[in-house]
């Protein structure tokens, strides 16, 4: 556990503990996942490490620079959300790709509300495992094969 003076502790009074590291940096990955009938459904991730020029990185990675498979990657799938959130199940609409959309500097509010999910370096390490080899399979979305 880091050391910090009663003051500095005092200031962070009002975060809850165990939710951000006080001393590293901190990004939100943003995505999404959006069905052929474009319908859309937003999820976030806050994750320890900084966002520097990771983004062009990461993008490297995606499949037609943006898509990816939640599940092979350890990303939380949006799909049983997006049901939900549609009011319908799994149709011909679905598919097995997520969409990445932002890799930004986490605000205040997002670091106060927000649970780490993990850090960014290990993110990119499992992107850049399945880059080339996206697997369409490991999403309960896929109805090929």
């Amino acid at each position: 556990m880091n050391e910090i003076s009663d003051a500095a502790e005092g200031a962070l009074d009002h975060v809850p503990h165990g939710r951000f590291e006080t001393n590293g940096r901190h990004c939100v990955f943003e995505y999404m996942y959006r069905d052929a009938g474009n319908w859309k459904t937003y999820g976030a991730l806050l994750l320890s490490g900084d966002a520097g020029d990771s983004q062009e990185e990461l993008r490297k990675c995606l499949e037609w620079g943006d898509l990816f498979v939640a599940e092979q990657v350890e990303v939380p799938s949006l799909c049983e959300e997006h049901f939900m959130a549609t009011g319908e199940g799994p149709s011909d609409l679905d598919h097995a790709y997520h969409e990445f959309v932002d890799l930004r500097v986490a605000n205040d509010e997002e670091l106060a509300s927000m649970q780490v999910t993990g850090s960014l370096a290990e993110l990119l390490v499992r992107m850049q495992t399945a880059a080339g080899r996206w697997d369409v399979r490991l999403s309960p979305n896929c109805c090929w094969g």
